[in-house]
This record gives C-alpha cells, sequence and structure tokens, in this order.
C-alpha cells in the first residue's frame, strides 16, 4: 500500500516537472506502457516458457510428443500476457479519449479471445495427432469430429469479438443472430452434410485409413492417407493425389478392398484363349507319355477305368463303336491345371479354386482360371500370377493343345525371307 502511495506520487512530481512540455507526459506514459508490455512478453516467453519446457522434458512420457504439445498450447496462451498489460495500463494513461480507451481495452480482450482460441484449436490438433498413434484410430478417426468443434469455436470467439469491439451483450447478439438461421444453414450446408456423411463413414467404418479403393467417377484408386471433415484424401498408386468430397462416399458407389486384405486370398480370374481346332481324342501313346507326369497318374487311371467300364457296356448291348467315349487332350490339360493349382505354394486351397471352359469366341475357346492367391502385396500376387501362365502356356504343346492369337504378318515375312535365302 505504501509503495503504491509512493508510487502515485512520484508520477504526480514528474507530471508537474513536465507540465511546460505539452504531451510529453502522455508519450513518456505511453513509452512505458509498451516497455512494460513487451518485457512481460520477454519474462514469459524467455524465462518462463523456457523453465516450464526444461520441467516438461524430465517429466516420464515425454518422448510420446505430450509435453511438446502442451508446451505449444501454453506458448500460444503466452500471448495473452502484453494485451492484458496494455489493458490494465491504459486505464492509468492520462488526457487520453475515453472513447480510445475503451477501443484499446475491446481490442485486447479481442486479442486475448482470439489467441486463446487458436489455443484450443492447437489442443484440438495435439489431441487428434495423439489418438492417431492408438491402435483403434485406424478404424475409428475422430479429425471430422474435432473439425466441427473447431468450426463451433471459432464461431463463437467471432461472436464474442464482435460483441466485445462493439460494446453489446453477446446474449442480445446471438438473439439477434437466431433471424438468420436459415441463411446460416444454407451458408453451411456442405458442412453439415459432410458432418452427416463422417458419421456415417465412422460408424459402419466403410472407410478407414489405409483402406484401398476405387472410385471411378472421382479418378480414385489408391490407399485412403487421410479422413477429414470435408475430404477424403486418396494416394493413387502412380502417386498422385485425390481428394473424394465426404458426402461422395455416401451417396455414391465405390469399391474398398480392404475385404480381399483381411480374408487373405487376392483372386485371379484370368483365361487361357485356345484354338479350337487343337482339340481332338487322346491316343494310347498320348495317354502313356502324359501319364508319366506326376499330377495326372491318378487321374488318367481313374479316367480310363471308368471309361472302359462305360464302353464295355455298350459293346455288351452290341453298341457300335464309334458311340463310345473318349479321353480328350483339353479335358486332361483342364484337369492337369486344376491339380497344378491345388499343389502351388502360392495357392490359397482353401478358398474357391476353379478351371472351366467359357463361351467359344472368335478369338478362340476361354479356358478360365479362378483362385486366391495367399498373399495379396501386389507384387507377390503379380508373381504367383506370372508364376502359373508362364509353366501353363510352355506345357500346353506336351497335351497338343495351341494357343489362339490373331494372324499376323511374321509367318509371312519369314516365309519370304526364307525364299529370298534359297534363291
Amino acid at each position: 500500500m505504501v509503495d503504491a502511495v509512493v508510487a502515485v506520487q512520484w508520477l504526480e512530481k514528474l507530471q508537474n516537472t513536465l507540465e511546460p512540455y505539452p504531451g510529453a507526459y502522455l508519450a513518456l506514459m505511453i513509452s512505458a506502457l509498451l516497455v512494460a508490455a513487451g518485457l512481460a512478453n520477454w519474462v514469459t516467453k524467455r524465462i518462463l516458457l523456457r523453465g516450464l519446457r526444461r520441467l516438461l522434458n524430465r517429466l516420464p512420457g515425454a518422448d510420446t510428443g505430450r509435453g511438446s504439445h502442451l508446451m505449444r498450447v501454453i506458448s500460444r496462451l503466452s500471448n495473452v500476457v502484453p494485451s492484458q498489460v496494455i489493458a490494465s495500463g491504459i486505464r492509468i494513461v492520462p488526457d487520453l479519449p475515453p472513447g480510445l480507451v475503451g477501443f484499446i481495452i475491446g481490442a485486447c480482450q479481442a486479442w486475448a479471445i482470439l489467441t486463446v482460441v487458436l489455443a484450443l484449436s492447437h489442443a484440438l490438433d495435439a489431441a487428434n495427432d495423439l489418438y492417431e498413434r492408438r491402435p483403434e484410430a485406424r478404424n475409428k478417426p475422430i479429425k471430422g469430429y474435432l473439425q466441427v468443434a473447431k468450426i463451433i469455436i471459432f464461431v463463437i470467439a467471432g461472436l464474442s469479438i464482435v460483441a466485445t469491439l462493439a460494446g453489446v451483450d453477446l446474449r442480445y447478439l446471438v438473439t439477434g443472430l437466431g433471424a438468420a438461421t436459415a441463411v446460416l444453414m444454407l451458408i453451411f450446408q456442405d458442412t453439415i452434410l459432410s458432418l452427416v456423411a463422417s458419421v456415417q463413414i465412422s460408424g459402419d467404418g466403410r472407410i478407414r485409413i489405409g483402406d484401398w479403393i476405387e472410385m471411378p467417377s472421382q479418378n480414385a484408386d489408391g490407399d485412403v492417407i487421410d479422413i477429414a471433415l470435408h475430404t477424403v484424401t486418396v494416394q493413387n498408386f502412380d502417386k498422385t493425389i485425390t481428394t473424394i468430397p465426404t458426402k461422395k462416399l455416401v451417396t455414391e458407389s465405390f469399391k474398398n478392398w480392404r475385404g480381399m486384405q483381411e480374408a487373405g486370398g487376392r483372386r485371379i480370374k484370368r483365361a487361357l484363349f485356345l484354338d479350337q481346332h487343337s482339340v481332338r481324342f487322346m491316343e494310347e501313346q498320348d495317354l502313356a507319355f502324359l501319364g508319366q507326369f506326376a499330377l495326372l497318374g491318378d487321374y488318367l487311371r481313374g479316367k480310363q477305368q471308368e471309361l472302359g467300364q462305360w464302353n464295355g457296356r455298350l459293346r455288351e448291348q452290341g453298341v457300335a463303336e464309334v458311340n463310345s467315349r473318349r479321353v480328350t487332350n483339353l479335358g486332361t490339360f483342364r484337369a492337369y491345371v486344376e491339380r497344378y493349382l491345388a499343389s502351388h505354394p502360392g495357392i490359397h486351397t482353401d478358398m474357391t479354386l476353379l478351371v472351366r471352359q467359357l463361351q467359344p469366341t472368335t478369338e478362340g475357346l476361354p479356358l478360365e482360371l479362378y483362385c486366391f492367391t495367399r498373399s495379396t502385396a501386389w507384387g507377390e500376387y503379380e508373381a504367383v500370377q506370372s508364376d502359373i501362365f508362364d509353366h501353363l502356356l510352355a506345357i500346353l504343346p506336351a497335351f497338343g493343345l495351341r494357343v489362339f492369337q490373331a494372324s499376323s504378318d511374321a509367318m509371312l515375312i519369314a516365309g519370304q525371307r526364307q525364299l529370298a535365302g534359297s534363291e
């Protein structure tokens, strides 16, 4: 109390001393106020924050990032200190118009509100960053909800700043905006739709971070790397980035490959197009040769026994030999392919495994392989698929079959060269 009285007396004495110099005392007081605000800012950031940072770094769990996030929030809040020093000291500066004093105090309060809101925004970002380190964050992202919270906080802060600068009660300002609800709904309709879509996506888990999705309407084919309120970001396999409006994932169709990855098998659905002119019955020497194949030994023995019994009954009935059943090279090859796939280490035998003929086309007779690889990784999947078809294409001649392909002038050119060489 005594110190305050002494300070007031000293200021009065200083004012009397500078009275012959108009404006000198006012300029001195404003300068002193700015110096005090700067000093408060320096002490807060250079001394208090540094000491607090060292203390947090020594606490357990500092390596998790919580301490750094907390320091960033506190650092933003420290910006309030100089504004409050100015707001408190401007009242004792003499000869200032009351309107100017009120405006400066209101501006300091508005700055404090904005600073607190920015600190809260960073706190929400920090909360999302820490949450995304949890295992369940991939399935239940909260970034969209936090963005909605940010919007609400910034709207409230904006209204508070306007009310503070205008010198009106915030309740009256909010009441006055009630009549503009329809306009606000129109302005924020995309945000509302995105919020609803975000809730649905999070609720049913149709999209998660890391999912491979295909959405041709949005030119998206790649991995989901971010799920926000308004957009879902996809990194395509060509390393380009596509942003999809969140509401599109509710109103439009897309393909999510997560089911394939979780099942542990990736489908091969591909056909060999065979020349139908190469399909024929097998002769005894052909059966003897193919019987040496480990994968066909049991099949051919069983098939010959079955056909022998069938044809024996036909002979007993006196039916002509032309009605007898015989083994075909195509049927034998189909059996070989099925057994080859079942024995292949890269094929998932617990899932569907089919080798079937499709309807003949002008491009040949399709023999389709329908099976699943054990690995869902792209590179390993392509390696297994290529290995299978490499083998089948190479072994086709052993069955007397040919692959059908469109004719070219390659044979004609080769023949012309031979003729030219013979001449």
